[in-house]
C-alpha cells in the first residue's frame, strides 16, 4: 500500500465560529477521528486528536500558535493519539487511568487497527502490528457540569457514558455548538453491550436531544444541525422503547 509523507497527512477546513476541523483523510471514514479545534480569545481548545500516526503539532502549526486545552472527549485510540504533544490535557475522570497507561487492549487498538483502516498507510517506520498511544496523563480531571473556559468562550463538560465509561460532550449554549465525540454522530453508532452500558447510553440520549443546538460536531461524519440532530437521536430512541 502507498505510503503519505507526513506533510500530506492532515487535513483542514475552517467551518465557521472559530472553530476549524481537523482529520486524517487517509483513514477510511468509519475510523476516521475528527479533530476541532477552537479559537478562544483568552486561549483555544482542541477536542480529541487523532491516532497519533503523525504529529499534530508537526504538522498542524495552527494548535500551536496559542496556549491551548486538549480535551479528550475519551480515550480510545483514535481520539487521543496526539495528547501526549500538549502540555494541558483534559479527560473525564472516569478514564484519566487510560489516559495515563494506554494498551493495544484498553484502547481498542488491538480489535481495529490494521492496514485495512487505511486508503494510503503513515510515512515509515509506522506498523499497524506495533501501533501504541503513547501516554498523555491528564492534567486537568473533569467531571459533569465543569467549564472549559477560553476567556470569551465557555464550554459545559456534560457526561455522556455508554460508549465508554469516561466519555464526554462540551455545549456552549451562547452559540449553541455541541461537541459530542462518539455518543451520537450521523452514522453507524457503537453502543456498549452490557446492560449498565445500554442505560447509560439511553440517559446519554436523553439528555443531549433537547438541547437547542445549532450545529453538532461528532467524532466522526460530517456536522449536521438542529434538525437531524433531533432526527438521528429521535430514531434511535424510538428503537429502544420498540
Amino acid at each position: 500500500m502507498k505510503r503519505i509523507p507526513a506533510d500530506a497527512w492532515w487535513r483542514q477546513r475552517p467551518v465557521g465560529d472559530g472553530v476549524t476541523w481537523i482529520d486524517e483523510p487517509h483513514i477510511r471514514d468509519f475510523y476516521r477521528c475528527n479533530v476541532w479545534h477552537v479559537r478562544g480569545r483568552d486561549r483555544d481548545m482542541l477536542v480529541d486528536s487523532g491516532m497519533g500516526v503523525v504529529s499534530l503539532r508537526t504538522h498542524v502549526p495552527l494548535v500551536t500558535e496559542r496556549p491551548l486545552e486538549a480535551v479528550a472527549s475519551h480515550s480510545h485510540f483514535d481520539h487521543m493519539g496526539c495528547h501526549h504533544e500538549f502540555p494541558c490535557r483534559s479527560c473525564h475522570a472516569a478514564e484519566a487511568h487510560l489516559m495515563r497507561a494506554p494498551t493495544r487492549e484498553n484502547t481498542l487498538a488491538d480489535k481495529y487497527v490494521t492496514d485495512d483502516i487505511f486508503t494510503a498507510l503513515p510515512p515509515e517506520p509506522y506498523q499497524s502490528a506495533l501501533y501504541t498511544v503513547e501516554a498523555a496523563p491528564a492534567t486537568r480531571l473533569l467531571w459533569d457540569g465543569d467549564v472549559v473556559d477560553l476567556g470569551d468562550r465557555h464550554f459545559e463538560v456534560i457526561h455522556t457514558p455508554g460508549h465508554s465509561a469516561g466519555g464526554i460532550a462540551l455545549w456552549e449554549a451562547a452559540t449553541g455548538i455541541l461537541f459530542t465525540g462518539d455518543i451520537v454522530y450521523d452514522g453507524e453508532l457503537i453502543e456498549g453491550t452490557t446492560p449498565l452500558e445500554q442505560a447509560q447510553y439511553l440517559r446519554s440520549m436523553e439528555r443531549l436531544y433537547d438541547l437547542p443546538v445549532t450545529v453538532v460536531h461528532g467524532g466522526h461524519f460530517p456536522s449536521y444541525g438542529r434538525a437531524r440532530h433531533r432526527q438521528i437521536i429521535g430514531d434511535w430512541l424510538k428503537s429502544k422503547a420498540g
